[in-house]
């Protein structure tokens, strides 16, 4: 995969960006809103990549791409879609702490979503995060994704205040 934005390209995982990953894993946002994507050594990066690039070209686990600055290559982040079910999408998305607040995972999810709704079938894509994860929930509405739940719900295995919201592809 190769998409451009104005400032972003979304591609294939490599072996060589377990470094990056490893190092974009560790702020405090991670730990505390995705525990789960947290890389305490650049050896579990490179062991998960390994995985991740494995599900490419399969449409029955997550697709989940790097996110790179155009000027210079530098990984920021990445893009995801994962399934949650039967026929079920879900957006996820991360951009290390030095980069966030210059729209970089709104421009990246904007570029993403329709081409992977494509690619995995889908119409619909739910976004679900934190009730407390504000700057997710500021990227999910300028994604077009529209409100259906805010309340006590499961995330990352434990019950606490979720957001839940949904995108359609449009006609």
């Amino acid at each position: 995969m190769r998409l451009e934005t104005e400032r972003l390209i979304i591609t294939d995982f490599t072996p060589d960006m377990a470094q990056a990953v490893h190092e974009n894993s560790l702020d405090e946002d991670t730990r505390r809103f995705v525990p789960d994507e947290v890389f305490e050594t650049v050896e579990d990066a490179l062991e998960t990549i390994g995985f991740l690039m494995s599900q490419y070209g399969k449409t029955d686990g997550p697709l989940v791409h790097p996110v790179l600055m155009k000027d210079g290559g530098v990984n920021i982040g990445y893009v995801q879609i994962v399934p949650v079910g039967e026929g079920l999408w879900e957006i996820g998305y991360h951009v290390a702490k030095k980069y966030t607040g210059n729209g970089f995972a709104t421009e990246a999810v904007k570029a993403f979503l329709p081409v992977m709704a494509g690619v995995v079938g889908t119409s619909e894509v739910y976004g679900i995060c934190m009730s407390s994860n504000i700057a997710s929930k500021c990227v999910l509405r300028k994604c077009c994704f529209d409100t259906v739940f805010e309340g006590i719900g499961e995330y990352q295995g434990e019950q606490c205040e979720i957001y839940k919201s949904l995108w359609k592809l449009p006609e």
